[in-house]
């Protein structure tokens, strides 16, 4: 649920964030409650495939934090998971073997498990009757798939409903974190003045390489600051203390597929297959929470102060930009946050008659960059 708010809070300094930003409840308060604001006869039936994971983990928090309403709700996972169990919202769930016939009832499904498990069971789910949110990059560059960031584009998905009895369900894809967390910060500024090209540096955390990453982060600190070789399993380098290209696999283009996941995903999103775009994606020994610094180049003129003001007024965001105290976003005030921060912003002296801004921008990976983002996309379906 959203805290509330002070008219003036994107003037408020940045060690104040969390005092305007979603509250965050933690998951062993909130889940241990016997009060199960969610669940309502009416609501739709759940199911959140890849449960044990932390953009899965995260769904739950998400939905519990937001009070989605649901009849009922199925935990599903690998046939290791299953058999397990956890409890959400006071009441406790045997986690299931992931499997077509787990999506028989299904209303809505949240998908949080790799693309090569959302290429075989999306599918299955959406031929039973259920909407899919699937966070892969299984189906995001297919022309029927929607590609959603409910701030963003939303009309993409009005054609789409719950099912009805005996009809196949939808499939909506959730876009890459760093699309996500670069287009919430411009496409205001596109609106309003029509972004021509756009370059985009990110610094990316641990979190967007999974649970496992962040915990080899926090390993190899350990190792590192007591003098040991650091462990590698997840990276072929070390990452405390160190950054490096991002490790996503590098095409014969040279840009890896981090980096060609902004170029295309951006001109899916904004409908314009003209836009120019070009990244470079670099992994960063933060925990969790992506940066990116963003240069763009509009059509039409576009003064910083105008930016800012259309900024400070978009859903989703909050502007922290204090030039006399050099305090802007960072990751770490990010974390764990709703909203993504936008600051830095300045005229790009390099171009004339006021037709480039640079920004910077931070947002969290698991939560705006994934998990609440595909559950305002099944918020959009209610």
């Amino acid at each position: 649920m959203q805290a509330s708010t002070p008219v003036n809070r994107h003037h408020l300094p940045l060690t104040r964030i969390s005092s305007f930003s979603c509250r965050r409840v933690s998951s062993a308060s909130r889940w241990r409650s016997t009060v199960r604001m969610g669940l309502k006869e009416d609501g739709p039936s759940l199911a959140v495939v890849g449960v044990t994971g932390a953009v899965g983990q995260e769904f739950l928090q998400v939905l519990s934090d937001r009070d989605f309403p649901y009849r009922s709700i199925r935990m599903l996972a690998s046939r290791r998971s299953a058999g397990s169990h956890l409890t959400f919202e006071g009441r406790e769930y045997e986690i299931e073997e992931l499997i077509p016939e787990s999506f028989a009832g299904v209303d809505i499904a949240l998908f949080s498990a790799g693309g090569s498990v959302s290429r075989e069971m999306a599918p299955a789910a959406v031929q039973r009757g259920a909407v899919v949110v699937d966070n892969s990059s299984a189906f995001r560059m297919d022309p029927n798939v929607p590609l959603i960031i409910p701030e963003v584009n939303p009309n993409a998905m009005a054609h789409i409903t719950l099912k009805k009895k005996g009809k196949e369900g939808w499939l909506i894809a959730n876009p890459n974190c760093s699309t996500i967390i670069c287009l919430m910060a411009t496409t205001p500024l596109h609106r309003h003045a029509k972004v021509v090209r756009m370059v985009v540096s990110t610094y990316q955390a641990a979190s967007g390489a999974g649970a496992a990453a962040m915990e080899e982060l926090e390993l190899q600190t350990r190792e590192v600051l007591d003098g040991k070789q650091p462990t590698c399993k997840i990276f072929k380098q070390q990452y405390a203390f160190n950054l490096f290209s991002h490790n996503a696999p590098v095409l014969s283009n040279g840009y890896n597929e981090e980096e060609m996941k902004l170029v295309k995903e951006t001109r899916k999103i904004w409908n314009d297959k003209d836009v120019k775009v070009t990244a470079t994606c670099i992994r960063v020994p933060v925990m969790r929470a992506h940066a990116e610094s963003v240069n763009l180049q509009f059509e039409k003129p576009l003064d910083e102060d105008t930016a800012r003001q259309i900024l400070k007024e978009a859903a989703g965001l909050v502007v922290v930009d204090y030039r006399a105290s050099n305090l802007f976003p960072t990751p770490l005030e990010v974390s764990n946050k709703d909203d993504v921060a936008v600051g830095r912003i300045r005229q790009d002296l390099s171009q004339e008659g006021n037709h480039g801004l640079e920004i910077f921008v931070c947002g969290d990976q698991i939560r705006k960059g994934a998990a609440l983002n595909a559950v305002q996309i099944a918020e959009k379906l209610l």
